[in-house]
């Protein structure tokens, strides 16, 4: 029932998934003591509705492109972008990991290394590399 009527608002198995966690664990701490199961069921449904409009109204949420988008939509980002987004999503799990932190996040190394639990040797490496790799797909010259 919480699931489903996550899937209503959200229309996104993901958020559903977190929401539907974060239900039960209000329920789990709440003290809150219930008359009957119909009282209980109908707070159980109203956390449900407000966490999920909650999560709708985030303002980072309402800032943001799915990734999906923006490979359907080409008039949200530039051409050359929308090319260097594909090379970038094409690069092994552990390059597209450090350049997404990197690059579109803004992290830096060291931070990268305590995300990913790496050495912050092993991260410059692994930007080097997939720079490399990066120039090689996009047709790059050496010094860019």
């Amino acid at each position: 029932m919480v699931r489903r009527l996550c899937m209503i608002h959200l229309k996104n198995h993901a958020d559903t998934e977190d929401i539907f966690q974060t239900v039960f664990l209000k329920y789990a701490l709440s003290s809150v003591l219930f008359e009957s199961a119909e009282h209980e069921k109908a707070w159980i449904l109203r956390v449900t509705v407000n966490a999920c409009k909650d999560l709708l109204k985030n303002f980072f949420r309402s800032r943001t492109i799915s990734l999906d988008d923006i490979m359907e939509q080409p008039a949200v980002m530039p051409p050359n972008h929308r090319e260097v987004l594909e090379a970038v999503l094409s690069l092994p799990v552990k390059y597209k990991d450090a350049v997404y932190l990197h690059y579109y996040e803004g992290y830096t190394a060291p931070e990268i290394s305590r995300i990913l639990g790496k050495n912050v040797n092993t991260v410059y490496t692994i930007l080097n590399r997939s720079k490399q790799l990066l120039r090689e797909k996009l047709g790059g010259e050496e010094d860019e």
